[in-house]
């Protein structure tokens, strides 16, 4: 299976990768001249072949525009921050299941000290994103939003169902609102999900409120209590499963 590269854009039949990547492929995979690779910008796929490698710069020739699926659903992740390495584990697999927007909250009961270094940490967590899109073919990489607090996060997020994931009695179960989205006929290509996930701590009565007054519904899991890495992947998961992830909008009309 061919590799595949993200370019800033496509001009006329031809394409450049520059930077970390263009480094990569041309001194770790030492890429050579002819060979074929897939490169994408975001909106569509191309089939190319390099003509030069560089250093930092690799110059390729557009061969065959290739089919790009559309994603049946749009998700969007609302997911707290916790301890780095299980956050950067989560995100690589919520790009993986389909995540287009990532968005680190700083949640009442996330560590002080994590939120203060989020910052220092989005232009790896970017490279993660990246380089999760690239191994799972990805029309293109998650967007990547800066840490946010909860009470602005939640209203502002238009969507067509909005989750919230909760451990209290009340929540209702996360099958019983996706099977009426599963039994719906299939025909709306923008249809939008948020997934908001919270810290270990579970969410605080204020985030409650505030995530009620958004539009978010509480939904559970099930009856065991998951860590946050793992409730973002059954979560994803199950939305892309009741949205028929593999029905492309070409297959819907």
């Amino acid at each position: 299976m061919r590799r595949r590269f993200f370019v800033e854009k496509f001009a006329g039949d031809s394409a450049t990768l520059q930077g970390d990547e263009a480094h990569h492929l041309g001194r770790v995979l030492r890429a050579e001249s002819g060979q074929l690779y897939e490169l994408s910008d975001g909106n569509c796929v191309w089939l190319a072949r390099t003509e030069s490698v560089g250093r930092d710069e690799v110059q390729f020739s557009l061969v065959e525009r290739l089919p790009a699926p559309v994603a049946a659903v749009e998700i969007n992740l609302f997911l707290a921050i916790v301890k780095f390495d299980r956050f950067e584990w989560a995100i690589e697999k919520a790009t993986e299941l389909g995540a287009e927007e990532i968005v680190p909250l700083a949640a009442d009961r996330s560590e002080k000290g994590l939120i203060a270094a989020a910052g220092k940490r989005a232009e790896r967590w970017k490279r993660i994103l990246a380089e999760s899109a690239q191994q799972a073919r990805r029309l293109r990489i998650p967007a990547l939003q800066g840490a946010t607090k909860p009470r602005d996060a939640f209203p502002a997020s238009p969507a067509s169902l909005k989750l919230l994931l909760s451990e209290r009695p009340g929540a209702r179960p996360l099958r019983e609102l996706l099977e009426p989205v599963a039994a719906a006929p299939r025909g709306d290509p923008s249809a939008r999900v948020v997934v908001a996930i919270g810290p270990e701590g579970g969410w605080t009565d204020a985030e409650f409120v505030s995530a009620a007054a958004g539009g978010f519904v509480e939904a559970a899991l099930g009856a065991n209590i998951l860590r946050t890495e793992t409730a973002v992947c059954a979560a994803l998961a199950a939305v892309q499963y009741a949205f028929g992830a593999f029905r492309t909008l070409e297959e819907k009309t």
